[in-house]
Parts: structure tokens; sequence; C-alpha cells
């Protein structure tokens, strides 16, 4: 048997990664990093530690995903001139095994090659707003949290809520999570945009099909190293009653913070926690994101552009739509990217679309 495998575009990607990616100076900065992190007065800075910690941590990922790309060129490389002098057959299946573990790790490496903007590495500050609608897009709303936090979960990344808003009768008006994870942002900036639902509303006491929308926004979390001007006299801070769903569970104080930035127009609130001063806190940090997402996007020449996708959560704006009825299909209208398995979708099973999405992108002319 003579195998028709070839290594040579994949010893060229490999070749071309290789470029990419120094190891050598990748190592050598994990190196000079754990020196640091082994000092006695390593945790008298608990910011600057963290982020030691953090970056560490970074640089293993990666360092991950190299190895297994060699571990799996070599293991194919032994496989393939098995194969190319044998007469079994079975060693054929091992082989496409094998090449398909390879093209995974590739990609994967492909992938963490894209992640290489300036906040891709940051934690991520993502909202989740439901569309006009009432009731029904506010559980559309609630749903996209549920997928969220459980795609959070698979990566293992974790989360923490800033502000939570529940609907009146069901779902929710409006959610802000922390994502904190290794390049968050990196990988959730690509779930910001809207999204829509098709389906048989539970609400509709005929039954009926219909159509809902939210809207995703991810920020970069912003860190104390980077700086972000922000006057407070550009700030308007307003502070109310915090309440739960229908008006229970009312605060007896104002602990609920509204910060306004005036000149952008740009406003944040939190009132998940019973403390103004913390809420205060989690409000600044989400405007100090908003504030660098801005300049971000100010920078590339794209702030036009979102700011007529955030104006209008409707038809014709949705970058992906998740149909219960009468069939069963996400599809992600940037990619073309499709699954009909979509109980999986709703329990967090979005690597592919944000990968597709990503590859997409970075092959965009800019």
């Amino acid at each position: 048997m003579k195998s028709k495998t070839s290594l040579s575009p994949l010893k060229s990607a490999m070749s071309f990664f290789e470029g990419v990616f120094d190891i050598a100076e990748i190592r050598e900065k994990k190196a000079n990093l754990q020196k640091q992190s082994a000092e006695p007065d390593f945790w008298d800075d608990q910011n600057r530690a963290q982020k030691i910690l953090q970056k560490i941590s970074q640089f293993d990922e990666q360092l991950e995903k190299w190895e297994n790309v060699k571990s799996a060129h070599d293991d194919l490389e032994v496989m393939l001139e098995l194969a190319q002098e044998a007469e079994d057959e079975s060693l054929e299946d091992e082989l496409t095994s094998l090449l398909s573990q390879y093209e995974r790790a590739l990609g994967n490496l492909e992938l963490q090659a894209m992640l290489s903007e300036e906040a891709d590495a940051k934690n991520a500050i993502m909202t989740i707003h439901p569309g006009a609608g009432g009731t029904e897009s506010q559980d559309w709303a609630e749903m996209l949290y549920r997928m969220y936090t459980r795609w959070i979960e698979r990566r293992g990344w974790k989360y923490s809520v800033i502000d939570y808003q529940p609907g009146e009768e069901a779902g929710i008006k409006d959610v802000t999570i922390e994502i904190l994870g290794n390049f968050a942002y990196g990988y959730a900036k690509a779930e910001a945009g809207i999204h829509r639902l098709v389906r048989i509303s539970p609400f509709d006491s005929q039954s009926r099909r219909h159509t809902s929308f939210a809207s995703v926004f991810v920020y970069p979390e912003v860190d104390e190293d980077i700086e972000v001007e922000v006057d407070t006299k550009d700030l308007r801070i307003d502070t109310y009653r915090a309440s739960g769903a229908g008006g229970q569970h009312v605060n007896k104080t104002d602990s609920a913070v509204r910060i306004t930035h005036i000149p952008t127009g740009i406003v944040v609130q939190c009132q998940n926690e019973r403390s103004q001063h913390k809420n205060k806190a989690n409000a600044m940090k989400m405007m100090k994101a908003r504030l660098y997402q801005r300049k971000l996007e100010e920078q590339r020449e794209e702030i036009a552009a979102m700011e007529a996708s955030k104006s209008d959560i409707s038809w014709g704006n949705q970058i992906r739509s998740y149909v219960f009825h009468p069939y069963t299909k996400v599809k992600d209208h940037r990619t073309d990217e499709e699954e009909t398995n979509i109980q999986a979708v709703m329990d967090g099973d979005i690597d592919k679309f944000v990968k597709s999405y990503l590859l997409h992108s970075i092959k965009q002319p800019q």
C-alpha cells in the first residue's frame, strides 16, 4: 500500500508558525517571570503578582499548543513512514486519524497567532441587552446569558456578575459579567452583535412563532497600567435604590450607581452589590472598559459602523440566528458557519462559531 498522504503542506504551515512564535523567547520570558514569582517580596504587591501569574499562564497556554503540534507532527511522520512501506490497510485509517489530530493542533495554533492585538489577552466585560418585545426578548437575553456562562465554564474560565436586572415576568432586562481567563477578550469579541431567535413562544397562549432579538457587547477589561483619561468633570454619578423582580426586596439605601460620561453619552450602572462603594467601583471599571474600547474602535476607524449597529436591535442587523422552529439550526451570517444541534449550542458549545469568525475576520481586507 502506498499512502497518498503528504506532510509537505503541513510542514510548511509548521515552519510558518515557527516564525510567528519565537518559542525560545517565550520560554525565556516565562523563566524570567518565574524567577520574579519566587522572590520573597513577590506578594507584597498583589496586583503586580496577579498580573505576573496571569502572564505565566498565557505563556504556558502558548507553549502547550506548540508542543501539541510538535507531538502530533512527530507521530504522523513515523506513521507515514510505516504506511508507505506496509501493506496493512489498517495503517491508512490510523494515519488519517493522526492527520486529523495534526490539522486540529495546527488550527489551534493558527487561532492563537491571531489573538495578537493589544487587548486580546485581557479579561473581558460582556453586556447582554434584550431588544424590543418585552418578556419574549427578555427571556431570550437570559437564554444567551446561560449559553455564555456555560461556554465560559467549558473553557475553564471564571466569571463574576457585575450587574443583573431581572425582567418583571421572566428573563432579564440587562446583565453585565466580567469574564476571567487567558485571552478572554480575544475570543469573546467574536460574540459582539445582534443575536436573533425564532421559536414557538412559551408566552403565547396561541402557540405562534415569534422572532426575538438581543444584543451582546464585549469590551476588554482595562488594567491599572493602561491609562484611560476620565475627567471627573465629565461624569454624572447618580445613586438610586436597587430592587429585584416585581419590586421585591427593595433596598433601604441608595446603593445602586449609574454613571454617565457626558461627552460620549456612555451610560453604565451597577446594583449587584449592597455597598454603594463597591457598585461605584464596578461601574467605573465598566466605564473605563467602554472608553478604552471606544478608543480602539476610533483607531480602527470603525466607530461609526458600531454605533449604527447598536442603534437598531432588530431584523437585518443580526450576526447569528438561532432557529428552533420549524427546524433547528444555528447559523452565523458573517461566516455561514452552521450547526443543527441547537441544544449543544445553547449549552455553551459555541467554539466552532468563535473560531470560524476569528479565522474569517483575519483574512478580510482591512
